[in-house]
């Protein structure tokens, strides 16, 4: 038989993998008796976690939630899942990266030897997509509260800040306040956190800057659960952002055939198409918000380039070039 030290861990360790443990099938995995079991789960309770007991005939024990915090036990594999993770959201953009940061420090020095050595040589370095920044990140109470709103499917109502520019991830308050939403999920994109919610007022789906919202209190009613979109909220919001409703693609798409090898192009097209045509040219679909900015992106490439459709990418190249050539005939005035 294990020593009692060793015996607790191990079944601690398997009270925290299921939610429910007959005593007897307990008592048979840690090759203990009935009434081994039951002094066990007293010594750990004395150790402050909070174990229920379900009676009948095939009673058992369950590891419930408790006011305090217990020591917790990992195996290796969560132990460095977890470094990870608390790693990454040092730079997660949730406000949680002071408290991560300090979580990490503890993990670590009570892990392993062996384990902290792995953790040590593992160097994250994340790179964000190269968004601007404007405003606050939203703080993790904030957080907190759209996300209890949510799981509760209780009707928000809150101040909305007015944004700088109309675009679809953006919303601006009408000065009516405050305005009142069914919260339907909360996510992140582009390091940014974001309330998918129908909109009471609009009578609308929307995504609303959660780092511009300011909940009041208290809370509407609760709601019933509208269908969203295409039923996927990844591809909602990425339709969203792309100018789409749910469709997941952009409202202007365009072809053409670029001189330029196709393994050159591929890396710097993200949802586009890159098809190859031969060792010095290819065929680039690419999608963007209106046909300038497509015409524009197009431009970077740098390369001799054949429109083949459709008719308003070729007007946009046309309007572009000719903005082009008066900005560079232009003489500026001296100041």
């Amino acid at each position: 038989m294990q020593k009692t030290s060793a015996r607790l861990l191990s079944l601690l360790s398997l009270l925290q993998t299921r939610r429910d443990w007959p005593g007897a099938l307990l008592a048979e995995r840690l090759d203990i008796s009935p009434r081994t079991v039951r002094r066990d789960v007293d010594r750990l309770r004395e150790l402050g976690y909070p174990i229920e007991t379900s009676k009948g005939p095939d009673g058992g024990y369950r590891l419930g939630a408790g006011t305090q915090l217990p020591p917790l036990l990992f195996d290796d594999e969560q132990a460095i899942a977890l470094a990870i993770a608390l790693r990454i959201a040092t730079v997660g953009g949730a406000g949680i990266e002071e408290a991560a940061s300090r979580a990490l420090t503890t993990v670590r020095q009570v892990m392993p030897a062996r384990l902290r050595h792995r953790i040590d040589t593992l160097h994250v370095t994340a790179v964000e997509r190269p968004t601007p920044r404007h405003g606050p990140q939203v703080d993790s109470a904030s957080l907190m509260t759209l996300s209890a709103v949510v799981h509760a499917r209780e009707t928000l109502r809150f101040d909305y800040s007015a944004a700088s520019a109309r675009r679809p991830d953006r919303d601006s308050a009408d000065g009516q306040a405050p305005r009142r939403a069914e919260p339907h999920h909360l996510v992140t994109w582009g390091g940014r956190w974001y309330l998918v919610a129908w909109d009471l007022d609009r009578e609308d789906w929307r995504t609303f800057r959660a780092d511009r919202i300011t909940p009041r209190t208290p809370t509407g009613p609760r709601f019933l659960p509208r269908e969203l979109p295409g039923g996927d909220v990844a591809a909602f919001v990425a339709g969203r952002f792309q100018g789409t409703e749910g469709s997941g693609d952009w409202p202007c798409r365009g072809e053409v055939v670029l001189g330029l090898p196709a393994s050159d192009v591929a890396p710097y097209v993200h949802d586009g198409v890159v098809e190859e045509l031969g060792p010095h040219r290819c065929r680039l679909v690419l999608g963007s918000w209106s046909w300038p900015a497509l015409a524009a992106s197009l431009g970077r490439f740098d390369a001799d380039m054949e429109v083949v459709g459709p008719l308003e990418l070729k007007n946009a190249f046309a309007r572009l070039a000719r903005r082009y050539t008066e900005a560079a005939t232009t003489s500026s005035s001296p100041r």
